[in-house]
């Protein structure tokens, strides 16, 4: 059955005064959009307002997103001074993000560094990954590596450089590596839950305040596939 967050059940990986990290499931949506579903955000302002009994409205800032249908690590800024400071680490690279794939081919390589030029599609919501650089597109990159193969399918681990938008799919479906469960880019069907075999398993950064090394490894779903890793 699949469990949607509230404010009473969200997976909380580290809370202080400056952080909160959320082990995000499939299909929490980060920040509001079109759809008008209740966004992360929401929930976990109305999870600090009934923690800390806060009368007014709660500062809450998104700092980087993740798809709606991946899961994993996210971190927000509980206050402006680390909304920004935060912003900064992210933009000068000074993060180290891992991730989990889990896709039905496997890739060329054991292990393999891809560089792309990515050229998002606002209008169907998706990107490319072409060789080389065409107008609007953005350089990607990321290392890869098989870390098990499954009975059908292949977990693989990634590194990620760059953030662009969807790199992570649209690179691995350019090398014939679509994720389980992601029609957009190329895999057959789609997954029970609406989800896809994506998670960001660990984030590393540099506390925003105290300037402490932090290492946040979020656990994967409960789910048969992942449960094998």
């Amino acid at each position: 059955m699949k469990i949607v967050s509230t404010s009473t059940n969200l997976n909380i990986l580290f809370e202080d005064n400056h952080l909160i990290v959320i082990n995000k499931r499939v299909g929490d949506l980060v920040q509001g959009d079109q759809t008008g579903d209740a966004s992360l955000v929401d929930i976990i302002k109305e999870y600090i307002k009934v923690k800390y009994n806060k009368p007014g409205a709660v500062f809450l800032g998104v700092v980087h997103r993740l798809d709606r249908p991946t899961s994993g690590v996210v971190v927000f800024a509980k206050t402006s001074k680390a909304l920004t400071r935060l912003n900064e680490t992210f933009k000068n690279r000074e993060t180290q993000k891992t991730y989990w794939a889990i896709v039905k081919n496997r890739p060329p390589q054991q292990q393999d560094t891809l560089i792309h030029y990515i050229k998002r599609n606002p209008k169907n919501n998706t990107s490319k990954a072409h060789i080389h650089e065409v107008p609007d597109s953005k350089k990607a990159s990321l290392d890869y590596k098989i870390i098990q193969e499954l009975t059908s399918y292949f977990a693989l681990e990634v590194d990620l450089h760059t953030g662009r938008h969807h790199q992570i799919r649209a690179q691995l479906a350019a090398i014939g590596c679509p994720i389980k469960g992601d029609l957009k880019y190329g895999f057959d069907r789609s997954n029970p839950d609406g989800g896809i075999h994506l998670h960001a398993r660990q984030l590393v950064l540099i506390h925003p305040v105290t300037k402490e090394n932090m290492v946040f490894t979020a656990p994967t779903p409960d789910e048969t596939l992942w449960n094998l890793l």
